[in-house]
């Protein structure tokens, strides 16, 4: 599975069946923020005019953000799909891509991009038009997974788990060549399996229909971690 395949993320996205199938997994924290917590307060802090959100999906993130800050906000997304629901909200969405971005240089102060950059490929040209579009003091906002995450399912599963060609231990690197200061941020996450059915779903939904078989009867629910940081990412070269 490669998440960063054309053909895959066209498949995924062109419905929001099974990114709410993924969604709906995700716990509150009892203590602490949550990543997209972390990403609205790190945008707050530069007091941007004008925000882009890039692969915003359903628009839920975009959504806070509009409502915390006061600014002139975009979100894009190259599904319909998601497109279509963002806008549902209130939400001012276009279609495009990531790595061919149709705006001029400089035209935002703030940038996002949560859990997309692992769908993109090849990856230096989506990090280069996001550098190109941020304003010589501009901010990258970006969130991400690591090679850790949901390990307890992966592991009742059988399987390992493939690190993301974007992650946890490997964006710093990548976004460095792009970006002058740059600060990571581990958050932590969990999620819960109240049963194996929604476990198998889960799998399901991620194209791993494989490994369902291999779920075991019985230790439901499962909590499994999530392995997720923020990356903060400013002044691009």
């Amino acid at each position: 599975m490669r998440l960063n395949d054309d053909d895959y993320v066209r498949e995924q996205y062109c419905t929001t069946e099974k990114l709410d199938t993924r969604a709906s997994v995700w716990c509150a924290e009892e203590q602490g923020p949550t990543p997209q917590d972390v990403a609205i307060l790190a945008l707050s802090d530069v007091h941007p005019n004008r925000v882009l959100e890039v692969g915003s999906g359903k628009g839920s993130l975009a959504l806070r953000i509009t409502q915390a800050i006061q600014c002139d906000f975009v979100a894009l997304d190259s599904s319909v799909a998601m497109v279509t629901a963002s806008r549902s909200l209130g939400v001012e969405t276009i279609l495009a891509d990531v790595r061919d971005l149709p705006f001029t240089d400089g035209s935002f102060d703030a940038v996002v991009a949560a859990w997309m950059l692992y769908h993109v490929s090849p990856l230096e040209q989506g990090l280069a038009e996001l550098a190109r579009v941020l304003r010589p003091d501009g901010r990258l906002v970006v969130i991400t997974n690591g090679r850790t995450h949901l390990e307890e399912l992966w592991r009742a599963a059988g399987a390992d788990h493939e690190e993301p060609a974007f992650s946890v231990e490997n964006g710093a690197e990548q976004l460095r060549h792009y970006f002058s200061k740059l600060e990571r941020l581990d958050i932590a996450t969990h999620a819960v399996f109240p049963d194996r059915n929604v476990a198998s779903e889960y799998l399901r939904s991620i194209d791993r229909s494989d490994l369902v078989n291999r779920l075991p009867l019985s230790g439901w629910p499962l909590r499994a971690r999530g392995a997720t940081a923020v990356f903060i990412a400013d002044q691009p070269k």
